[in-house]
């Protein structure tokens, strides 16, 4: 891994102090800090995933302020290493893309569990951040249902404006539709209070409504 400093811009609330905790959140950081793939925001160049993970971390912390450590852990390394499985790699199509996201959910556990491991932690809590990362028992557990509500925010508020330039409309209504389902009351609540550009709003307001 690199000697990536973690970015402290994104501030993480704590009851009480956790050296662990620390050290897995300045792992995960480093890990994504080497995604060769870059976004800028407001002038300054960051890595991919390094940005999406702090974006987890924001979005958690406005949303559910009190979650457990295990859920502010699987947050930040949902996407820990992710450009390292390519969607191309997988072939094209609905079957493709499944694999493709159940190789990645694995991945990602297996990489976050290596750390937890090297920083102390214990195999209960290693298995259930692994278990939040494999949305296992999605809509069952409330835990990995807020994992997905935090996810689903995070897509709408910074990653659909892109996604809906480099889609026809029918593509991205179904996207959103299928987001909408995999949220919570409570998250698709949250969803309707984003700031959201009106021409966007319009949309998924159009796109979610019973008759839509």
């Amino acid at each position: 891994m690199s000697d990536f400093k973690r970015n402290t811009a994104v501030p993480i609330n704590r009851t009480a102090s956790d050296d662990r905790f620390e050290s897995a959140i300045e792992w995960f950081d480093r890990a994504n800090a080497e995604d060769p793939h870059t976004e800028t925001v407001d002038g300054v160049v960051c890595p991919k995933e390094l940005l999406y993970a702090q974006r987890m971390t924001e979005t958690l912390e406005r949303f559910t302020p009190t979650a457990s450590d295990t859920v502010r852990l699987a947050v930040r390394c949902q996407h820990i290493r992710r450009w390292t499985i390519p969607r191309t790699t997988y072939p094209a199509g609905r079957e493709g893309y499944r694999q493709w996201r159940t190789d990645l959910a694995r991945f990602h556990a297996d990489t976050a569990g290596e750390i937890l491991r090297d920083v102390g932690y214990n195999d209960t809590i290693i298995g259930r951040v692994q278990t939040l990362l494999r949305k296992e028992r999605l809509k069952a557990d409330a835990e990995v249902q807020l994992l997905e509500d935090i996810a689903c925010l995070v897509f709408l508020t910074h990653y659909l404006p892109l996604f809906i330039k480099q889609h026809e409309v029918s593509k991205v209504v179904d996207v959103l539709r299928k987001t909408w389902r995999k949220m919570s009351a409570h998250g698709q609540e949250a969803a309707l209070r984003l700031e959201l550009d009106d021409e966007i709003r319009v949309l998924v307001e159009a796109a979610v409504s019973p008759l839509g």
